[in-house]
């Protein structure tokens, strides 16, 4: 006998439920305040910059200055002295974190060929140089916000952002893309100077480094040329610029200038210069693998340590930190090092067979692995170079690293460390 089909229908599908779902947001300010004062010190000041409303409650009720007066046995104290307090605690945290803390490496595909360079701010990852497209990623999820084209067949060759806008170096041209959307792209005179090797901007100016040893500044709203600086008689391969208009360059014959005012020491190529306004010091890296570091205010050598022996492509360090440098290069291995000494405290890998994998709509395959610190007598060159590709960019954030590779994929190093340490 054949079977016949259920006249019996499926039933509807339940309707969501009009009830909104209560969220953080919805929830009273006394009952954060609350929720709040449960809080410790550290994990207080954490939740204070994750965004306006929460630090606006945690401020109106006093709880971050109650809690330093009961930590410290004060009665009271000034705005000013726990901001100072608070700043040290967070620049000591990361200090021991980079030093010894326990290091997770994530890594994803961001882009379909190899890009070299990265920056870092509020959250943010912009990638790009070797694509023809730039990519913003969230370091929350590691999801791709935004993407920018660049125009026509034109190669990028260097970038920054900020909460507004992107600027790229591409050849003679400055591109600036909004953040809305929009783009401009205005020629420099195009002939009249060779090729732009770096560039750095700091609002309303940009600067560009030349293969013919000048600086050239561009106003970036009027388009126009405004300064020539001769820093070299030899390529500028790097540039950093600092809050009072000083433009710090260095050579391809490894020389460094401060707006034409030349230092008396004389280094293989620097391939890097990365500038720290609190201290006032200047650090580079070399094609023959050294770290330096000047003194800006007398343009003397304070320190010069060879860390590799191949090329540092890349140091940074975080924003108000005067103890700690990140430096990366050829080798692969992730150091840090004393800023104020030159002493290298940690050297870092990713390490053999921890990987694990997640994926999500978002980002796609996450590849988690752990990373290990190396001894200062360990032969790097038995570690594979499949786990330590070199090191072509990186940034620093607060306990944090990210890097490029010259390859489709970028690396988050997460440096933990606990709180009761401190």
């Amino acid at each position: 006998m054949e079977r016949t089909r259920s006249s019996r229908r499926s039933p509807p599908p339940k309707k969501r439920s009009s009830k909104p779902r209560a969220t953080i947001e919805s929830l009273n300010g006394d009952i954060i305040c609350m929720i709040f004062s449960s809080l410790g010190f550290f994990d207080l000041v954490r939740c204070s910059a994750v965004c306006k409303s929460w630090n606006a409650i945690i401020n109106r009720c006093k709880l971050l200055q109650l809690l330093y007066c009961k930590l410290h046995g004060f009665s009271n104290t000034s705005g000013s002295s726990m901001r100072l307090h608070l700043e040290e605690l967070a620049m000591k945290h990361h200090r021991f974190a980079l030093e010894e803390g326990r290091i997770d490496i994530d890594q994803w595909k961001a882009h379909s060929v190899g890009v070299d360079q990265c920056r870092m701010k509020r959250g943010l990852i912009l990638t790009g140089v070797g694509d023809k497209v730039m990519r913003l990623w969230s370091l929350e999820g590691y999801k791709c916000v935004e993407e920018y084209s660049l125009p026509n067949a034109a190669s990028l060759v260097d970038f920054d952002f900020d909460e507004s806008k992107i600027v790229g170096l591409i050849g003679t041209r400055i591109c600036i893309w909004r953040r809305n959307g929009l783009r401009s792209v205005f020629p420099s005179r195009e002939g009249t100077f060779m090729k732009g090797l770096c560039m750095r901007y700091f609002d309303p100016e940009a600067v560009v480094g030349c293969e013919d040893g000048t600086a050239r500044v561009f106003d970036m709203y009027s388009r126009k040329c405004s300064q020539i600086i001769r820093m070299h008689c030899a390529p500028v391969t790097s540039l950093s610029l600092s809050e009072d208009q000083l433009i710090i360059s260095g050579s391809s014959l490894g020389s460094i200038a401060i707006s034409g005012l030349s230092s008396d020491q004389r280094l293989t190529g620097i391939k890097t210069l990365c500038y720290n306004p609190c201290s006032r010091l200047v650090f580079a890296g070399t094609t023959a693998g050294y770290a330096s570091c000047w003194d800006l205010r007398t343009m003397k050598s304070l320190w010069e340590t060879r860390i590799s022996p191949n090329v540092v492509y890349s140091l940074q360090h975080l924003q108000n930190d005067t103890s700690t440098l990140v430096v990366g290069g050829i080798d692969g291995v992730l150091r840090v090092l004393d800023q104020n000494t030159g002493e290298v405290l940690s050297r870092c890998v990713m390490d053999i067979g921890s990987a694990s994998s997640s994926s999500n709509k978002v980002s796609g395959v996450i590849e988690r692995n752990e990373g290990r610190r190396l001894s200062a007598g360990c032969c790097i060159d038995r570690i594979p170079k499949t786990i330590r590709p070199p090191i072509t960019c990186l940034a620093v954030g607060m306990k944090k690293v990210v890097t490029t590779h010259n390859s489709k994929y970028i690396r988050l190093w997460k440096f933990n460390y606990s709180d009761k340490y401190l």
